[in-house]
């Protein structure tokens, strides 16, 4: 009896392993990527795993950890969503503002040393994957010069996400403080 119940319970798992996937072929045979949906509390999760995955890259390639900075992620934060109202990937904000403009309005007063961005739907880890694949995304990340990082993201309705990843270094003297009598 307990032999029956075994061989039941062993077809069953043989079975449902042969049920239909659910994936979707594109027309080149490739599967249709998923939406990756990001919830309204992942942020620090995210940046994180960012944080940790360029850090990993950069001790491989002898360059010292970053830190994440919170004025950085702000000035990628704004910038993330500032690209999706554009609907457009570059590093100039709808104002004409530049990277080093954004750190600035966000009071980080060290040596801006790189901006990535990117428009996708695929994970941040797909993201830094392709940034490491081209030379000058790259050579933000792994610049040895750079020791603290902002990373943000804006993800629209349909799933789309804007990606910002901001390095820098603090400034060497601490920004000129002016009072008022």
């Amino acid at each position: 009896m307990m032999r029956i119940g075994f061989l039941l319970i062993s077809a069953m798992l043989v079975l449902s392993a042969c049920g239909s996937s659910s994936t979707t072929l594109a027309p080149d045979g490739k599967p249709l990527p998923k939406v990756y949906r990001i919830g309204s509390n992942d942020l620090a999760k995210i940046q994180f795993r960012m944080l940790d995955s360029v850090n990993s890259l950069r001790q491989a390639s002898g360059a010292s950890p970053l830190q994440l900075d919170a004025k950085l992620n702000a000035a990628a934060a704004t910038h993330s969503r500032d690209m999706s109202i554009q609907n457009r990937p570059w590093h100039f904000g709808s104002d004409g503002s530049s990277p080093i403009d954004r750190v600035r309005r966000v009071g980080y007063f060290g040596e801006l040393k790189g901006e990535n961005i990117s428009e996708t739907y695929e994970t941040e880890l797909e993201t830094l994957g392709a940034w490491m694949e081209d030379p000058s995304t790259r050579n933000v990340i792994l610049d040895k010069t750079s020791t603290q990082m902002g990373f943000a993201f804006f993800q629209e309705s349909n799933g789309k996400i804007w990606w910002t990843l901001v390095t820098g270094a603090p400034a060497s003297t601490p920004p000129l403080q002016l009072a008022a009598n």
